[in-house]
């Protein structure tokens, strides 16, 4: 999973709601996250050293319920340069930073504290890594800056020989996204189809076992 939170609603809520099943106890030992999958199921996958330097905002859901050692171990073996961040909370937490109604100026403060601060001073060679959606949203409505999520760092040392870029995320973040609206739709809705069958089959599989 790319996600973390989303990870942890597999790893640590799945069995709270399901605490007798034995599907969602055989799931939540075969979830990790990209750093995780890396350090424990593909520990010989030959990944280029990359000593570039980086900023790493470590997400909620990493340090209260996942662990992060494997992102420092990930990290260490394609020879980045990483400075994690004492930050706490990145201020946009999840739901509550979207939500009509929430004070924006709490979760700027939250991330006033050290996050932001820390991005902005960041020389424009430096990596700026954040898993989370929202961590990433919070550092680009706040700044100059935009995070790059682990696999794009792991796509960069695939790819890229000059570990000195200058302000990476525009090659590897702004050149990525879809520019085409139609392809946008198309995407949109593929995405849409795969998601109510995948709900379609769990929802079928669901009531079966209730019968």
């Amino acid at each position: 999973g790319l996600e973390p939170s989303c990870v942890a609603v597999f790893r640590d809520e799945l069995r709270a709601l399901f605490p007798h099943d034995e599907d969602a106890d055989r799931l939540w030992k075969q979830v990790f996250t990209l750093a995780e999958f890396m350090d424990k199921k593909a520990p010989g996958f030959k990944i280029p050293s990359f000593p570039a330097s980086a900023l790493v905002h470590v997400h909620c859901h990493e340090k209260s319920v996942l662990g992060k050692g494997s992102d420092k171990a990930l990290f260490e073996r394609i020879g980045l340069d990483h400075t994690p961040l004492d930050s706490g909370c990145c201020g946009m937490a999840g739901y509550f930073g979207y939500e009509a109604g929430k004070p924006h100026e709490v979760g700027r403060a939250a991330g006033e504290r050290v996050l932001l601060p820390a991005v902005r001073k960041a020389d424009a060679t430096t990596l700026i890594i954040a898993d989370g959606f929202s961590c990433r949203e919070q550092i680009a409505q706040n700044t100059k800056r935009k995070g790059l999520h682990t696999a794009q760092v792991l796509q960069m040392a695939l790819r890229e020989e000059n570990t000195r870029l200058r302000y990476p995320e525009e090659r590897y973040v702004e050149e990525m996204k879809l520019k085409d609206p139609k392809a946008r739709k198309k995407t949109a809705i593929a995405l849409l189809a795969v998601g109510v069958i995948v709900a379609s089959a769990v929802m079928a599989g669901w009531r079966k076992k209730q019968r």
